[in-house]
């Protein structure tokens, strides 16, 4: 049996996000959120789930915290609520908002966790989306100035922050799919967010470290392993452009003050809404990367696509989680070797785990095995990827707990610990007592 293990300093945790744990959704003065709003809108999620409760991480974030001791987190990845520390997104703030996660904070501290917050995953206050969302560039200054109330109030005891979760999935998904809110279709208007979340991200990194609070920054990024149908040069270099658009989008941005050359033709600034002066804005170099990723993209050429002549190729007969996703472990050493090498910055795996669905059996034992293997292949790759050099600080496991997992609603299973809806009952799966005993050797043999 092979044994993997990592550098003596790795980072392992968990990670989660407010609006798929916390519950809550209007108590303590928190303002609504757009999944707040889509979430009540009829037929927009399955089986007309909501995240009013989901796991009420709110109410129970001290026996949830003693469940990642229990496992022996290092750190705990969480992201903060805009809505509840600004109803409005901006104006008035909401002293208990700040109050929730401060708790939270001490309470990781206590138990010898790291903190390690997100100030964006995805629950825009539903006030700024009446204003245009993602797509105003007012959105952008908001979001600096709430990023900066947070880490002044926090910042004394939390030293390292993403600013935002998968910007790529918030607007692409939201804007142009149409399928996460506001539910959009319309090209010009995601593109025009893109740049507006690409602005704030920018204005966001220099307001908090203009605090003084700071150590160390970042952004956890959507990526996916891209590769080409055939070894046509046209399959190849449409490969390579949809790797820039689906992984460098936001990077390449903030880290050089330029957008990737990923449209056929060429890329023009100008189609994203960019104004004078924007792109020195934009440039706000980070301190690490935050990489999540699942699975892998097979693309090929596609004359009829005059955007990144692309599309995407099923490949078929191939393991799948019960979300269909492919697992494909190879896409994570691929992705940290090529960002690595053309960044050079520190490195964390911000997100990365499967859903399965197994549930308690008569013992009450949640013997997810499935969820076992995935995580040793995938880990083995993040050891391979140190081993050829790549500096990676730490691996994030999504998720903590079962939780609600966005327009899917409960049907989907993500978690180290599994969660009984209806009594909030918590029971750590076998792929939990793995993690930990992994944790605890700094490795495993598979």
């Amino acid at each position: 049996m092979p044994k993997v293990t990592f550098p003596q300093e790795f980072v392992w945790g968990c990670a989660t996000a407010s609006y798929q744990i916390e519950g809550a959704w209007d108590e303590d003065g928190k303002g609504e959120s757009i999944w707040d709003r889509f979430c009540h809108t009829t037929d927009k999620v399955r089986d007309g789930d909501t995240g009013d409760v989901a796991c009420d991480h709110y109410h129970r974030y001290r026996e949830d915290v003693a469940l990642m001791k229990e496992l022996g987190l290092h750190s705990y990845r969480f992201s903060i609520s805009w809505p509840r520390i600004f109803p409005d997104g901006k104006g008035a703030v909401n002293q208990q908002g700040l109050d929730f996660y401060s708790r939270l904070v001490d309470e990781l501290l206590a138990a010898g966790i790291t903190p390690f917050p997100t100030l964006y995953h995805w629950d825009l206050p539903q006030a700024l989306q009446d204003e245009g969302g993602w797509a105003n560039r007012e959105t952008a200054q908001h979001f600096a100035d709430y990023a900066a109330t947070v880490v002044d109030h926090l910042g004394d005891r939390v030293k390292r922050w993403l600013i935002f979760n998968e910007p790529w999935v918030f607007t692409i998904l939201a804007y142009m799919a149409g399928v996460h809110p506001p539910a959009l279709r319309d090209g010009a208007t995601a593109l025009r967010a893109t740049h507006v979340v690409n602005l704030a991200q920018g204005l966001a990194a220099r307001a908090m470290r203009a605090t003084g609070k700071v150590d160390a920054l970042g952004s956890a990024f959507s990526m996916s392993g891209v590769y080409p149908a055939s070894e046509s040069e046209e399959d190849k270099a449409a490969a390579e452009r949809s790797f820039r658009f689906t992984n460098l989008w936001f990077l390449e941005p903030v880290q050089n003050g330029r957008y990737p050359d990923a449209y056929v033709g060429g890329t023009d600034p100008a189609r994203f809404g960019v104004q004078p002066g924007d792109m020195e804005l934009v440039q706000a170099p980070l301190d690490f990367i935050g990489i999540n990723l699942y699975t892998r993209n097979v693309v090929a050429y596609d004359s009829q696509d005059r955007n990144l002549g692309a599309r995407q190729v099923a490949v078929p007969d191939v393991e799948r989680t019960d979300f269909n996703w492919e697992v494909y472990p190879e896409a994570l050493h691929d992705v940290i070797a090529r960002i690595w090498e053309d960044y050079q910055l520190p490195i964390y795996i911000t997100e990365n785990g499967c859903s399965y669905g197994d549930g308690p059996d008569e013992r009450g034992v949640v013997d997810d095995q499935r969820r076992i293997s995935f995580y040793q292949r995938y880990l083995a790759q993040v050891a391979r990827a140190i081993e050829g050099g790549a500096d990676v600080r730490g691996y994030f496991a999504w998720s903590l707990m079962d939780n609600f997992e966005w327009t899917m609603g409960y049907s989907q299973r993500f978690g180290l610990v599994h969660v009984d809806y209806p009594t909030q009952q918590r029971i750590v799966k076998q792929s939990g007592y793995w993690y930990r005993d992994a944790i605890a050797a700094n490795g495993f043999e598979y």
